[in-house]
């Protein structure tokens, strides 16, 4: 299975046996990588007895980082491919296209292994689901029962509580389980784009059309259709989606012959639709359509037990990525991320332990390594735990350099709208503003 950790998400993709697999930003390739940093047509990936990488001739480069032991330490050494020339490289070894990274795992269970998943910063495999707390275990056992119906779903609770795991994890229950999943954010989608985005569209069909293009719905034949923040989608899309809830076809733009799909539907979002269907913001019939059950994600200050599992789970990911080994944290540290409130739930908690890892290197995470996304918590924390030497220098400015990168990042992502962007990064809106003045970035335009 090939990874690919970029910042809108992760997705997992099946490889060939055999063959050349191209990744790059253009949708013509094999795997279509939608991050400005990668090129056009970035790199190959050929697969037979062993795995070669080749660069393309990308504008950012492709990079191959590998851990070598030497004693009892680990160096990471990153080397830039050169244009043209294929270098093998190993399950697990992480490659860097740009700002992305991707790397080639075996899969756990190839019968089972959907084709496309596109998840969230927020999520993990299916084997990741963390169930501790009674409220968690709750959830999983319903959502494990709905799955095996054919019922669309509801998946409803705040921003950054884990709405994509129980989807994820719905999708791969469910009898669909060998199809694909596909997710799409209906807050990104303009009312001009959405049609073609779901739907698809013909070549012609508008300016820039210049091929033939499936919809989210098509490409989700078979599967499930994950859409995320559906209250936010404009209301012509909202009677355009419940017209294909019924007849389950889709209609591309610019063609006039319609398409079966056999698409489930897990919807979710943050908002509360009964009252947006009360004020006419949202259509009754469409609300009706999609909530064939609902499934509520408590927040994560309400099933803390399920905290330290969580912390230790995205802890080695994040490890493994730097070339190091799983880190401990102390009873300290797990104290400490107990106690505090998450406002923005996992995706925060997500960040958090970006940044503990960061601080900590290949040494336990402790207490003065969690730093919380309040404002000043940077020097707070310094000034009381007497690190203040641990920020100085090149570390300070690595960690300022990576908390811009995704500032600019989710901001791009979110067309510039500060609340949106806050609440992908997992912080409050006041932080995220301080952030900008901080760094001396102006305000993005709106797209």
């Amino acid at each position: 299975m090939l990874y690919v950790f970029a910042p809108g998400g992760v997705r997992t993709l099946p490889l060939p046996r055999v063959g050349v697999v191209t990744l790059g930003r253009a949708d013509d390739n094999d795997v279509p990588i939608e991050d400005r940093s990668v090129s056009r047509y970035h790199a190959k990936i050929h697969v037979s007895d062993g795995l070669t990488i080749e660069d393309l001739g990308s504008a950012n480069g492709t990079r191959l980082r590998r851990s070598q032991a030497a004693l009892e330490t680990h160096e990471v050494i990153e080397t830039r491919l050169e244009q043209g020339t294929p270098v093998a490289f190993q399950l697990n070894e992480p490659v860097s296209l740009g700002s992305v990274t991707v790397i080639v795992r075996v899969a756990e269970d190839a019968k089972v292994a959907p084709r496309e998943v596109r998840r969230g910063p927020a999520e993990s495999e299916g084997k990741d689901v963390v169930a501790i707390a009674p409220e968690t275990v709750k959830l999983f056992e319903l959502a494990t029962r709905i799955a095996a119906g054919p019922l669309n779903v509801l998946v409803t609770g705040e921003t950054g509580s884990g709405k994509e795991v129980v989807a994820v994890h719905i999708h791969r229950a469910s009898p669909r389980k060998a199809g694909p999943f596909v997710e799409v954010n209906g807050a990104t989608l303009t009312e001009n784009l959405a049609e073609s985005e779901l739907f698809g569209h013909e070549k012609g069909a508008f300016t820039g059309a210049v091929g033939a293009k499936k919809g989210f719905f098509e490409a989700a034949h078979g599967g499930t259709l994950f859409l995320d923040e559906v209250g936010e989608l404009p209301p012509a899309i909202q009677a355009k989606l419940l017209r294909v809830l019924e007849v389950k076809k889709v209609v591309r733009v610019g063609a006039t012959q319609p398409i079966p799909v056999d698409v489930r539907v897990i919807a979710a979002t943050h908002r509360d639709l009964t009252a947006d269907v009360r004020s006419g913001r949202f259509r009754q019939d469409l609300y009706f359509r999609l909530n064939g059950m609902t499934l509520s994600v408590p927040p994560l200050r309400d099933r803390s037990e399920d905290i330290p599992e969580l912390a230790r789970r995205f802890a080695a990911r994040t490890a493994e990525l730097m070339g190091f080994a799983a880190p401990a944290f102390s009873p300290a540290a797990l104290t400490k991320l107990r106690a505090h409130s998450f406002p923005g739930n996992v995706r925060e908690l997500r960040n958090v332990v970006d940044r503990a890892c960061a601080l900590a290197g290949d040494t336990t995470i402790d207490a003065s390594h969690v730093i919380f996304d309040d404002a000043g918590a940077f020097a707070a924390s310094a000034g009381t735990t007497g690190e203040v030497a641990l920020l100085d220098g090149g570390l300070k400015d690595t960690l300022a350099a990576e908390e811009k990168r995704r500032i600019l990042e989710a901001l791009e992502s979110c067309a510039g709208n500060q609340t949106k962007a806050a609440e992908k990064l997992g912080m409050p809106r006041r932080t995220l503003v301080a952030r900008l003045s901080e760094y001396g970035l102006t305000k993005p335009r709106k797209k």
